[in-house]
């Protein structure tokens, strides 16, 4: 494991939407690390359902730029994690999660309800409602690694400007897959955008019900 060079609490403060990187090659051990914090997130049911596309060539982050409004950063980043959500991975992934939630100490009358509240659980859903939930389980595992890559000393920036079919079809993706973000990684090159402030927290939580000051 890389030695984090900041902490988790830096790592939040300090962290800005990198707008452009010097494109210096990552380590495969660092990339690892990064994509290890995100598949150590939390899911509904334990369910896993994101998938990550790993960017690196430049021909292939030239194709991705051409499918995310042109965005530079796309092609200057030392790699852009494309973070996807498969909508029917619940069908093929549901026996291997029971299979490690038995060998984690899953009780076996748990395993039991499990498989068919699930099962009625997603197949309630209707196509929105599906991408709805997708975008929440994967973008817990995208903050886990964008904050992993903050700490170990890289530069981010998340993105949500991409075109969905264009972005498909640059990645040969599946029909299931709904994209959610990406994430460009890299170092800085020039200056890091601007703070742009934060709302101080008697603008946005309260305490018990709306409108009470949390105490």
């Amino acid at each position: 494991m890389a030695k984090l060079k900041k902490s988790l609490t830096q790592a939040i403060e300090e962290r800005r939407a990198t707008p452009s990187f010097d494109g210096t090659p990552i380590p495969a051990e660092d990339l690892q690390q990064i994509l290890e914090a995100g598949l150590a997130a939390p899911s509904g049911y334990n369910m896993q359902p994101w998938r990550f596309v790993v960017v690196q060539t430049p021909e292939q982050k030239k194709r991705l730029r051409g499918a995310s409004f042109n965005q530079g950063k796309v092609e200057e980043a030392s790699a852009v994690i494309v973070a996807c959500g498969d909508a029917d991975g619940w069908r093929k992934d549901i026996d291997l999660m029971l299979q490690l939630g038995r060998a984690g100490g899953m009780p076996e009358s748990y395993a039991a309800q499990a498989r068919n509240s699930v099962s009625n659980y997603m197949l309630s859903f209707n196509a929105d409602q599906m991408h709805g939930w997708l975008n929440k389980m994967v973008m817990i595992a995208f903050t886990h690694m964008m904050l992993m890559a903050e700490s170990m000393g890289y530069d981010t920036a998340p993105m949500e400007g991409f075109e969905q079919d264009k972005v498909h079809e640059v990645l040969k993706l599946p029909l299931s897959y709904w994209v959610v973000a990406l994430l460009a990684v890299g170092h800085l090159k020039g200056d890091d955008k601007y703070f742009g402030g934060r709302f101080d927290m008697a603008h946005t939580v309260f305490g018990e019900e709306f409108g009470k000051p949390l105490k």
